[in-house]
């Protein structure tokens, strides 16, 4: 469609019922999976509607975060061996990738 003025390329999109709005106020887009974050910052998002079907497209610059799932018992266990709260044994987890001997030992240097 090169060389479409936006005009024409609107008015064929409603005749053949593509409904387009960009979303206004959108500040993050994350999609999670099992291990990982896709974060896309300062999005453009579109949402289009064609036949009865919402999808969306996004625009913006991508970031990949690892995820760690640190199971509550690691955290008591790292509270208990170190007697920091649990906030901290949480995070020095999360900094060790669930190495609870890791995260143990970097708790009593400090």
């Amino acid at each position: 469609m090169k060389g479409m003025n936006p005009k024409q390329m609107k008015r064929m999109m409603k005749q053949l019922g593509i409904k387009m709005e960009e979303l206004e106020g959108v500040r993050e887009v994350v999609i999670r999976f099992e291990n990982k974050e896709i974060i896309i910052r300062e999005p453009v998002v579109t949402a289009i509607v064609a036949m009865g079907e919402k999808s969306y497209q996004i625009v913006g610059k991508e970031e990949v975060r690892e995820v760690v799932n640190i199971p509550e018992e690691d955290i008591k266990l790292v509270m208990e061996q170190t007697g920091v709260d649990y906030e901290t044994a949480k995070k020095a987890l999360e900094e060790t990738k669930g190495d609870l001997a890791e995260a143990i030992l970097k708790l009593q240097e400090t």
